[in-house]
C-alpha cells in the first residue's frame, strides 16, 4: 500500500510539474513575440528594438529563476493536495502577467507607470511563490520538517519583496534606480543555493 501511495504521489507531482512547465514555456513564447523585426538592415535599425530586448532578457531571467526554484520545490513535495494545486495556479497566474508588463515597459522605455506595474507583477509573483512554498512545507510537516528546516533561512525570499517595493516607490522619482533594483534582485537569485537540491539528492 505504501508503494502504491508513493507511486500515486509521484504521478500527481509529475502532472503538476508538467502542466506548470507547459505554462511557463507559453509565457516565454508570448514574451519573445514582442521582439519585432526592425525596419532597416543597418545597425541603427536595432536601436528601437533594444529596450524591448533588454526588458525581455530581464523577464526571461525571472521566469527561468521561478522555473528552477519551482522544479526543486516540487521535487521535495511528497503529497499533492488541493491547496497545493490552487496555490500553484495562483503562482502561474501572476507569472502569466509577465508578457503584458514586459511588453508595456519595453514599448515605453523608462516611463514611471509601466515600471511601477512591472514591480507590482514581480511582487505578486514573489508572494504567490511564498504561499505555494508555505503550503507545501505545511503538508510536509511544518517548520520542523526537513524541507521546513532547509527553507528556514530564506533570506533571498524575504529580501526580494522589500526590493520590489522600494523599486516601485522609486518608479515615480528615478525610474533608472527601479530598473537597477529589479536587475539586482534577479542577480541575487543567480547565487547558487543548494538547500532544497541537496535535500532531494539525500532522499
Amino acid at each position: 500500500m505504501a508503494g502504491a501511495a508513493g507511486y500515486a504521489a509521484r504521478v500527481d507531482r509529475s502532472r503538476l510539474e508538467a502542466f506548470s512547465d507547459g505554462v511557463l514555456a507559453i509565457i516565454i513564447t508570448i514574451m519573445v513575440l514582442e521582439l519585432k523585426v526592425p525596419d532597416g538592415s543597418d545597425w541603427s535599425a536595432l536601436r528601437p528594438v533594444l529596450p524591448v530586448f533588454l526588458t525581455y532578457a530581464v523577464s526571461f531571467l525571472y521566469v527561468g529563476i521561478y522555473w528552477n526554484n519551482h522544479h526543486h520545490l516540487l521535487k521535495a513535495c511528497h503529497r499533492v493536495t488541493a491547496s497545493i494545486m490552487w496555490s500553484n495556479l495562483l503562482l502561474l497566474f501572476t507569472l502569466s502577467l509577465f508578457p503584458f508588463s514586459t511588453g508595456w515597459v519595453g514599448a515605453n522605455h523608462l516611463s514611471a507607470v509601466p515600471i511601477f506595474l512591472y514591480g507590482a507583477v514581480l511582487l505578486s509573483a514573489a508572494l504567490a511563490y511564498y504561499l505555494l512554498q508555505s503550503v507545501i512545507v505545511a503538508g510536509e510537516g511544518g517548520a520542523s520538517s526537513q524541507l521546513g528546516a532547509a527553507l528556514g533561512r530564506d533570506w533571498k525570499g524575504r529580501l526580494s519583496p522589500v526590493i520590489y517595493l522600494a523599486a516601485m516607490g522609486l518608479a515615480f522619482v528615478a525610474t533608472w534606480a527601479s530598473v537597477v533594483l529589479y536587475v539586482g534582485a534577479a542577480l541575487i537569485w543567480l547565487i547558487p543555493d543548494r538547500r532544497i537540491e541537496h535535500l532531494v539528492e539525500v532522499e
